[in-house]
Order: structure tokens, then sequence, then C-alpha cells
């Protein structure tokens, strides 16, 4: 997030896209009724109507994969307007003229046409948005989760840009991360591409650095994504994998191609806290300690890192996730010989100066401290790119709409999503094992809009089997108006109704790789009575 949580209450106006805020990040949902009470002007804009829908000035529900053009759209109305923030875009951005020129051609009349959103609804977006400063977008996975996963958010942040709403207080791009230590583990390098603090593996100096403060000459070419992983155990040139705290069998697209994949692996070792679907076919599985029985420090979604202290001893003769991380690499030939986390975080500091340089333990205290804190005197950023971008000027990126990667069609008439839904929580490792979620909602089902319910004389609880290209699955259906006719959905959660069999691993975005969880193409059949 560029901005913090807190200052959602004190903006203008708020734009989620791509979210359902109440859902998956209910505390976070709970600041933007406070804004809404001090007279925020709120923007919802997503495939569904969520529940945030009912309390905004204006929500839209655009069709599946279609966020540039929504907001290319956007941007041609506030440009013919004149409501761009000029002098922000003269002294602080370039690439401007490009922009224009690109979303010159959307038109609120061809944007309709494209998103089915009604070109008068696109104008008034575009007014709320510009006209109510400081305005905070807020997006999650329905914007990143495309094979125009990074058009998507470029698209956000020439949005922000375009009004001045980054580097000043409530405002910003602001993604909203999908698990506690998401943004820690990114800045700890948990990406091919960067050591820790985002510093290339490319950089000959960088990794110097880096090889002389662990000893051994690194790698100097990026790594993997996931979809690399699955194509090279496929082809053999990958032997062994080693997964933690993650259920791709769960989390991953096209299972059935997966499940191929893992088969062809000479060992798979799984880390976690419960024996989850991925867990089940590993040759090893350490058992994880959980969160109340270790300390250490997480970074959340506002960039702010904060300390966990160890509530009871661990159970079950488990251990710590750093500890069993540093026993493995010392019986493989390397000694990790830290003493504590409190050692590892020295390290971090040392090695990732610029973020997390004037971080101590003690600094942390309880309310923790927001990168980049590069000094022990410094405290903390709340927002960033406040008088000058990271890169010195913000880049204006021109972005053309492409259509999604699966289409409906005669044979796959339906467009499939998937998310998450209030009660559970991402692959349902740890929310399926407790008694009370697991009674709020038992099994998947599939939502599906009054209209084409109609069509093939379904009624609510019938069985349907939903097939795609690469599988199928049953699950009863659920008729609900808060869809558009044409799309369904189906939460990612359940083991025994794995929404993952139906998409595709062949559609994703070319650059980070994220697969198009949310459009895949689908037919629906029923199978029998409620």
């Amino acid at each position: 997030m560029t901005n913090s949580i807190g200052e959602i209450e004190d903006a203008g106006c708020v734009f989620i896209i791509g979210s359902n805020t109440t859902a998956c990040h209910p505390l976070i949902a709970s600041r933007v009724y406070k804004a809404k009470e001090k007279g925020a002007r709120l923007i919802i804009a997503d495939p569904r109507r969520i529940q945030l829908s009912r309390f905004a000035d204006l929500a839209v529900t655009h069709r599946l994969g279609t966020d540039v053009a929504l907001l290319n759209g956007m941007m041609n109305v506030i440009l013919r307007n004149g409501w761009h923030a000029k002098d922000y875009i003269e002294k602080r951005t370039e690439g401007f003229d490009d922009l224009t020129k690109t979303v010159e051609s959307y038109t609120p009349e061809r944007v309709e046409i494209i998103t089915g959103v009604p070109a008068g609804d696109i104008e008034r977006m575009a007014e709320l948005y510009s006209r109510n400063s400081p305005a905070a977008i807020l997006y999650t996975m329905g914007i990143t989760q495309h094979a125009t996963g990074v058009d998507n958010v470029k698209s956000c942040a020439n949005l922000a840009m375009l009004c001045g709403n980054v580097g000043v207080p409530s405002s910003g791009v602001n993604p909203l991360r999908g698990q506690n230590n998401v943004q820690g583990a990114c800045d700890m390098g948990g990406l091919p591409n960067v050591f820790p603090g985002y510093q290339a593996v490319t950089d000959p100096n960088i990794n110097e650095t880096f090889s002389k403060a662990w000893g051994k000459d690194l790698p100097k070419h990026i790594g993997m994504t996931i979809p690399d992983m699955v194509s090279a155990i496929l082809d053999g040139k990958l032997k062994a994998l080693y997964v933690i705290g993650e259920n791709p069998k769960m989390s991953e697209p096209d299972r059935i191609h997966l499940d191929h994949a893992l088969k062809k692996l000479d060992f798979l070792l799984v880390q976690d806290l419960f024996l989850s679907e991925t867990a089940q076919v590993a040759d090893v599985v350490f058992a994880a300690a959980s969160v109340a029985e270790k300390d250490g420090t997480f970074t959340n979604t506002e960039r702010r890192c904060l300390r966990i202290n160890k509530a009871i001893e661990p159970i079950g003769g488990t251990l710590p996730d750093w500890e069993i991380i540093c026993r493995l690499s010392s019986a493989m030939g390397y000694p990790m010989e830290y003493e504590s986390p409190e050692a590892i975080f020295e390290e971090v500091r040392r090695l990732a100066p610029r973020l997390y340089g004037g971080m101590t333990y003690e600094r942390l205290g309880i309310n923790g401290l927001m990168w980049p804190c590069p000094t022990t005197d410094h405290p903390g950023t709340p927002y960033v790119h406040k008088d000058a971008f990271a890169r010195g000027k913000g880049k204006f990126h021109a972005i053309e709409y492409l259509a999604p990667v699966e289409v409906p069609d005669d044979e796959y008439p339906f467009s499939l999503t998937t998310g998450r839904m209030f009660c559970h929580y991402h692959s349902g490792t740890m929310t399926r094992v407790s008694p009370h979620l697991d009674a709020e909602q038992r099994r998947g089902y599939v939502d599906i809009h009054p209209s084409d319910a109609e069509k093939i004389g379904v009624k609510n609880g019938d069985m349907l089997l939903v097939s795609s290209r690469r599988g199928q699955i049953e699950a009863p259906a659920r008729i609900r108006d808060n869809i558009n006719p044409g799309t369904v959905f189906v939460p990612m959660h359940f083991g025994g109704r794995p929404a993952n069999v139906l998409t595709s691993s062949k559609a994703f975005d070319p650059i980070v790789k994220i697969p198009e969880f949310k459009v895949s193409a689908v037919k629906i059949e029923k199978l029998q009575e409620a």
C-alpha cells in the first residue's frame, strides 16, 4: 500500500475495484465505513454486487476482465472535462502525452460496449473520483489475477497520478494483501528476481554484497515463477520441490495438470501447520509451529513491521519455520547458526537498510514501524512518494484493453470467476479445521443468476456439473441476483469441490506469471434436484 490503513478514514473518496472488502478484509472495510460516515464518497466496481455496494454512492458491475477499459474510460472523462491535476502532472510525472493519446478513444459509449457499464455511470465515476480528493484506490486479486494483471495495476496507478492522488495523505494505490505476511515475504526476497529489500539479483554490486554476506557465490540470473516450476517439472528439469506454508493443490490453476507434475517429482517436501492437500502427497512433512508458538516479526499490508511474541511453547514437537530451515540447511552442508529471530532481523537491517535499517526489536514495540525506515531516528513512513517518486518522476503507462484469454463460446457459454468468502481463508488449510468456521459453510457452491438458472431449469440447491476445458466439479447451485447473467462464481476454499480444477494454467500475465483465476469459460449442467 502506498498509504496506511488508518488514512482511509479521512479520504474524500474511496474507490474499491476488484475487492470484496467486507468478506476478505473486514477490518479494513470498517475503515471504509468510517470514511463514509465522515462524508467520503464511495465507488465500487466489481463483477458482483458486494456488501459495500449497498452503501456506495455508485456501484457498477463490469464484465470480467474489462478493468483496463473501465479505468481508461474514467480517465477519458476526467481529461475531457479538465478535472486532472495539471500542476502535479507537469512537476511530478512523465509519459502524460502518450497516456492522453491512448485514452482518447475510450469514450464512455465505447467503454459501455466493452464493460457493460452504462456510459452515464462511467461519467459519474470519473466525477466522484476526481472531484473529491484525496481519493484512495483499494484493490485485491480481482485486479491482479488476470492475464493483464500488470496492465490493470498500471491503470490504477495512471488514474491515481492523473488526479494527483499519490504522495499525499489518505490517497494512493493500495493493494490489500491476502495474508498477514505476504508483504513481508516479498520484502525478504520471496520473489524470483530480487534479494531482500527488492534488490535485483542481476545487479553485480548487489549480488556481490549478498554473496559476501552469506559466504557463497550466489546465482546471477532470475529464478523461476510457479508456472515456470511446473513446466520445469514436466520437462524433467526440476526434480525436487520444497513447499513452505503453501497449498498449491488448492491455490494453483488447472489442478489435474499440477497433480501430474507433482507425481513426476523425485522428492516433495512440505512444511505446514496442518496436513493440507499438498502435504498429503508429500514424501516428507515438517510440522511447523503456529503464530502463538514463536517469536519474530510480520510485515503487513501497509508495510508495518510488527513483533510477534510467543504465548505458548510449541505443541507436539513442532518447530518455528526459521529453526526448521536452519536445521535443514545445516544438515545439507551450509551451516545456519542464528541464535534467535532477533539475530535474523539484525541481518535484515544490515542487508536491506533502505527499508529496515532503522528498525530494532526495541523500537518496534507494540505498534511496529512502517518502511521505509532507514535510520534509528526515522519515525517510519505512513505514505510513500511524498515529495518525489522513488524512481524520480511517476511514469504514466499507455495501456490498451486486451480481452481475457478465454471468453465464452457455444460450447462453454458461461464465464467463471473464483474467489474467497467471508468465513474461510485462502485454501482453507486453517479455517476448514475450525469447527465454528466450518459450520458456517462446509462445502463449495456455484452462484448463478436467476435468469440463467431459469434457462437450465435449476432451483436453489440443485446439484450442478461445472465443466471447463481442464476438468469438472459437482456443486450445489445458489441462485443469487448479485452476479451478472452469464457469470458464475465458485469459492476457492473447498478440497472436495476444488475450483482450481476448472481454471487455466495457460492463461497468465506474461510479466509476473500470475494465473487468470478470475476469468474462465465453463458450461453448466443440471445433475439432480435439491
